[in-house]
């Protein structure tokens, strides 16, 4: 059972982003939390996230179907800026209907995160 360290909500123009913290050791660990929130959160639109690992090091930012460099390296900047090692921050969206644009995308997935690192 995968056991998340702290989740977050935030509301954007009706686009409802869940944001989820896992401390975790490998790749397994990540993908297998994937598959619990794609199970958990079918009606979702997207599931972006990034990681950094220490040992091997790997770091990796997926923006699941968001426009490139909207959403998983926004998270992986932040996950940077704060020295977080060992995890993975997941945003789960809700499309509300209304687009954000780059920028409010960009936006919303950096208060995600943040609020999740803080």
């Amino acid at each position: 059972m995968i056991s998340f360290e702290k989740q977050t909500e935030y509301i954007e123009k009706k686009s409802r982003f869940l944001g989820f913290l896992l401390f975790c050791e490998n790749l397994n660990e990540i993908q297998n939390a994937l598959d619990m929130l794609k199970s958990e959160h079918k009606k979702c639109t997207h599931i972006c996230y990034a990681y950094t690992l220490s040992s091997p090091f790997a770091e990796k930012a997926v923006d699941d179907g968001e426009p490139s460099g909207t959403a998983g390296r926004p998270i992986l900047s932040v996950m940077q800026k704060k020295g977080v090692k060992n995890a993975c921050v997941f945003v789960v969206r809700y499309f509300g209907g209304i687009k954000l644009g780059a920028g409010g995308l960009v936006r919303a997935y950096t208060k995600v995160t943040s609020e999740l690192l803080r």
